[in-house]
């Protein structure tokens, strides 16, 4: 039983827990006890103890026109999937237009074309055009690795030389089949992410709004969503950052790719690069497969970064790096893969600042804000509250089945009144909540409480001093939570460590 517990077993090649079956485990165990020193564990019997488990059978297409290899190959493959052969390569289209081929051999020379590798090239190509996500395995027998290498650049998986070694044949083809798997999964994402945005609703990434400060926001969008710049965003919680980001993504040329959004302040420091990044099967404890970081899977579309202020100076030169070069590496890994996105950021962080301070690196500002959008507070656009509680009225009226609700005028004006410390999303929330709780068919101003002290606050202050405004937030924030650092962190959008910096600073 010593076998069971074998580094190939139990991490490369079969899985245990793919059975549920505890009769057929025991089987297994027995049998593969058996021909583990029957076989004096050479590759045929991790292919006997393979064929136990169909559900890993793949489809498998070998092309090359030397009949001896078609056999050995098949004969080694057929124990682990449904092998098909085929020594005439114009058959290549027909075959590809009828079934789904999950690794493909193609053999680099044909009859007509004995040394140069052109032909194999040529059938790549029309491979790659039929099927964009094929993983094609080049075969050549005259070891030209220069030949084979230009494949792999053409696109190409890998390669293996004639004649082959089974272990390593083997190997190509579990990693091919690995990389197979991450493609659909990449490209069912995808397709899940551009459903997403055909079903979408029309408020998801449209902005309300038709006050001065708006409209510059708007046609900034205007002249940024053509290109491929990098786009910052700077604005306070609740103002509509994402949304902005989303308008730009709709209204680019990557519109009907992938739209990837990540929290950088939700991400802790250590899964910090595995999830931008990825990783490699075994990099750490639980890095159980390989998996593609956000970087990967955004590759051809857009890559929404929020909250990137709270990114910690360490990693900060990782992420440059990976700006800089287009490429990333995988957690565990030494193999580069390019990547071609387009870079939003949003932070309702003071970043010039944070520069000044030595927290925020000052090449990283200048690589992700080329083009730098500036949302303004929805207390500097109160022109637009009119228009945002129609909006908001319009979906929750019709969510909680109130079609005739109305806003009377008064009411307006006492949300035009109120300074709205948590912008439009708090707006959202306070019509939602106050939809739900009138008991009548008009939005009255008893139907919305804040309190007397927010309502007239009028921000008039001793001081303006950014040290000096920054100072008074963080000690009304802990008075506000007991003390609590967490909850105050959270309200006040930045991360427990830099609270921690910033009380610090001044003192608290």
């Amino acid at each position: 039983m010593q076998f069971l517990n074998n580094k190939c077993w139990d991490g490369e090649i079969y899985r245990p827990n793919t059975f549920t079956d505890v009769r057929k485990r025991t089987l297994l165990s027995l049998f593969c006890c058996f021909f583990w020193n029957k076989f004096e564990r050479n590759e045929f019997c991790i292919i006997c103890i393979l064929k136990f488990d169909e559900r890993i059978m793949a489809n498998v297409l070998i092309v090359d026109d030397n009949e001896d290899i078609l056999v050995a190959a098949k004969l080694l493959l057929k124990p682990i999937a449904t092998v098909l052969t085929e020594n005439d390569p114009n058959k290549i289209p027909g075959l590809l237009n009828d079934g789904n081929f999950d690794v493909i051999f193609l053999d680099m020379n044909f009859t007509l074309d004995k040394t140069s590798g052109q032909e194999g090239f040529y059938w790549l190509k029309e491979i790659l055009k039929i099927d964009p996500l094929a993983v094609v395995i080049l075969i050549t027998a005259y070891g030209d690795v220069e030949t084979a290498v230009k494949g792999v650049k053409e696109g190409a998986t890998d390669f293996v030389l004639k004649p082959w070694h089974n272990e390593k044949l083997l190997a190509t083809y579990f990693s091919a089949l690995k990389l197979r798997e991450s493609r659909l999964e990449i490209s069912r994402m995808k397709d899940r992410q551009k459903f997403l945005n055909e079903e979408s609703s029309i408020g998801f990434c449209d902005i309300i709004g038709s006050s001065e400060p708006m409209k510059k926001v708007f046609n900034t969008i205007q002249k940024v969503s053509g290109t491929d710049a990098n786009v910052l965003i700077l604005g306070e919680n609740g103002t509509g950052k994402e949304l902005i980001s989303r308008s730009i993504h709709k209204m680019s040329k990557r519109a009907n790719e992938i739209f990837v959004s990540v929290d950088v302040g939700a991400i802790s420091h250590s899964l910090f690069e595995s999830e931008l990044f990825g990783h490699v099967k075994g990099a750490f404890t639980d890095a159980r497969e390989d998996r593609p970081g956000r970087f990967e899977i955004a590759s051809g579309g857009t890559l929404f970064l929020d909250e990137i202020g709270n990114i910690p100076v360490a990693q900060q030169s990782k992420l440059l790096s990976v700006l800089q070069n287009r490429q990333v590496s995988r957690v565990g890994s030494n193999s580069f893969k390019p990547i071609d996105i387009r870079l939003i950021c949003a932070t309702n962080m003071q970043v010039y600042q944070m520069v000044s301070d030595n927290l925020f690196r000052q090449d990283l500002l200048y690589r992700i804000n080329t083009i730098e959008i500036k949302i303004p507070p929805l207390r500097e656009r109160k022109t637009d509250i009119p228009l945002l509680t129609e909006y908001f009225l319009s979906i929750y009226k019709k969510k909680y089945n109130k079609p005739e609700m109305t806003v009377n005028p008064v009411t307006i004006s006492k949300l035009e009144n109120y300074n709205w410390p948590g912008n439009v999303r708090e707006l959202q929330h306070a019509i939602e909540r106050a939809v739900i709780m009138c008991e009548t068919d008009e939005l009255n101003p008893h139907d919305f409480f804040f309190s007397s002290q927010t309502e007239k606050e009028n921000f008039e202050l001793d001081s303006y001093n950014l040290d000096d405004l920054e100072k008074t937030a963080i000690r009304k924030i802990l008075l506000k939570y007991d003390g609590n650092v967490t909850k105050a962190a959270k309200e006040l959008g930045i991360t427990r460590a830099s609270l921690y910096r910033r009380m610090e600073k001044y003192g608290i």
